[in-house]
């Protein structure tokens, strides 16, 4: 028999395909990722982390489970497996594997939340930029000069590192190999960094350095840029101070990043340096001995 009743039938049926082979798709990914299918029901009880992890202990007991959040997510549970993150229902039966996006403030929450649990992680990775990984840097200057920072406006830079640290601010661009190398060591001295974006590497750079300025958390940006991590478009802002950045490199010889100036008297170190080096820079004491920074 057929019609337009048979038909509608058709139709009915092929709407609820699709959705079923998603659903399937992701109990498929779950067991390839070590994670055995959770039960796919719902429950609107309270968040009790205890519950959620003796469940989880039973539905996934080869996953060591180190931290349980239910607070921060409305509806889901935030899991910490070591450097690991995946979300599940307040009752522990859905299962959630993938990022979640705050579409309000456009930032990725999932990697966020891994920068807070491991610092090291995320920064740990290479610059997406293959251009900027195969970049080398001329081994740096004998002799640095000074420069007067006066003029430049707040709006071009991004600070980080504790308030009480040894000043610096860093001409700098997220694509750069040397960089990044650069923020592991200023992070390592407890530096307070005043970073300024020069894009030498074009547009690419430029957008990535309105991305960092304008995201709602520019110092949790710029770690995010650092390590290769995608970021959000966010609502535009005045980037005016980054042209400010790039005018002042200009007259000021900056041909390549980083450059590090001494906030107190002016001077110049321009490349990367260990961490050392640069506390004996930013104090004001004399450097140590060092070898040329090599290509990289």
């Amino acid at each position: 028999m057929s019609g337009p009743e048979t038909h509608s039938r058709t139709r009915t049926a092929a709407r609820w395909i699709r959705p079923a082979a998603a659903i399937a798709s992701l109990i498929a990914l779950s067991a390839a990722t070590g994670w055995a299918a959770a039960s796919l029901a719902s429950t609107t009880r309270a968040p009790d982390t205890a519950t959620v992890r003796k469940a989880l202990e039973l539905r996934l007991p080869k996953t060591p489970i180190t931290q349980i959040d239910c607070k921060g997510i409305r509806g889901l549970c935030e899991v910490a497996s070591k450097s690991t993150l995946f979300y599940v229902d307040r009752a522990a039966r859905y299962l959630v594997i993938g990022r979640v996006y705050d579409m309000e403030t456009r930032q990725d929450l999932t990697a966020a939340r891994l920068l807070e649990l491991n610092p090291d992680l995320l920064t740990a990775g290479a610059p997406r930029n293959a251009q900027a990984q195969e970049a080398s840097q001329q081994a740096p200057r004998a002799g640095a000069t000074k420069v007067s920072l006066a003029g430049l406006p707040a709006n071009g830079a991004i600070t980080w590192g504790p308030p009480n640290g040894l000043k610096a601010v860093v001409f700098s661009d997220f694509n750069c190999a040397y960089c990044k190398k650069l923020e592991d060591e200023l992070k390592a001295i407890g530096a307070r960094v005043e970073e300024r974006p020069i894009s030498i590497f074009g547009a690419e750079s430029r957008r990535e350095a309105e991305r960092v300025l304008c995201a709602p958390r520019p110092d949790l940006a710029l770690r995010l840029a650092y390590a290769g991590n995608a970021l959000a478009n966010p609502r535009p802002c005045d980037t005016s101070g980054l042209d400010a950045n790039k005018a002042f490199a200009k007259a000021n010889g900056f041909n390549g990043t980083p450059v590090i100036v001494r906030p107190s008297d002016g001077a110049v170190l321009e490349g990367y340096r260990p961490a050392h080096i640069l506390r004996a820079f930013l104090a004001g004491k004399p450097m140590p001995a060092q070898t040329p920074t090599t290509k990289g």
